[in-house]
């Protein structure tokens, strides 16, 4: 199970100019943003620029530069075995997490609190008996404070575990990631590159 939102992007009109920095080809910039009938802004990729930046990223990550200049946040809610496979990619990510050891304990465990959706009926039967275990050993804890609920908790706590992170990548990032999750055996990564497909510009930056 992931959930991805709240997704904004910054920084193309930056990108496109200092890609054009080397030439001073400044004046051949054909981008913009443009108003659609419903009011939205959407930034419009023009030829001219189409045609220099798809030749950068071709080029190698030394040539496209600009594609750490455009950034990306977004809110994504995943179990704790992606986010252990997320966090390979540290140069250029931040992440903000909600905070499992500050705020396990403010609501009752459920099972829309983990992902099971490939969970068999012996592994769902197994993972409700460990919700029970869990609320038991929260009860107790909200009750006397007992750091040894606490530890129980955490440590049975299992890597199912779905947690939100407001995180922010570039374009350079979206694109090693989207070529090297290709064909992996985790549902969510699919999920994941479905998403950079849908990215501003991306059949243009990333996906080809």
């Amino acid at each position: 199970m992931i959930k991805i939102e709240n997704t904004e992007v910054f920084g193309f009109e930056a990108a496109i100019r200092g890609a054009r920095n080397p030439m001073n080809s400044w004046a051949r910039s054909d981008s913009g943003f443009e108003t659609t009938a419903s009011g939205e802004k959407v930034y419009h990729l023009g030829d001219n620029d189409k045609d220099l930046m798809t030749r950068l990223v071709k080029a190698g990550n030394e040539h496209r530069k600009f594609m750490r200049q455009i950034v990306i946040w977004t809110d994504i809610t995943a179990p704790l075995y992606w986010w252990k496979e997320y966090d390979t990619y540290k140069v250029g990510t931040v992440a903000n997490s909600c905070s499992t050891m500050h705020k396990l304990t403010y609501k009752p465990f459920e099972r829309d609190d983990f992902s099971h959706d490939h969970l068999s009926e012996t592994g769902l039967e197994a993972l409700d008996a460990l919700i029970v275990t869990l609320n038991k050993l929260r009860d107790r804890y909200l009750e006397n404070k007992d750091k040894q609920d606490w530890w129980d908790m955490i440590q049975l706590l299992p890597s199912s575990y779905n947690q939100r992170r407001t995180v922010s990548l570039n374009y350079e990032n979206a694109l090693s990631i989207y070529r090297q999750r290709r064909g992996h055996k985790l549902d969510e990564w699919h999920v994941f590159r479905h998403w950079v497909e849908g990215l501003p510009c991306a059949e243009e930056l990333i996906t080809e």
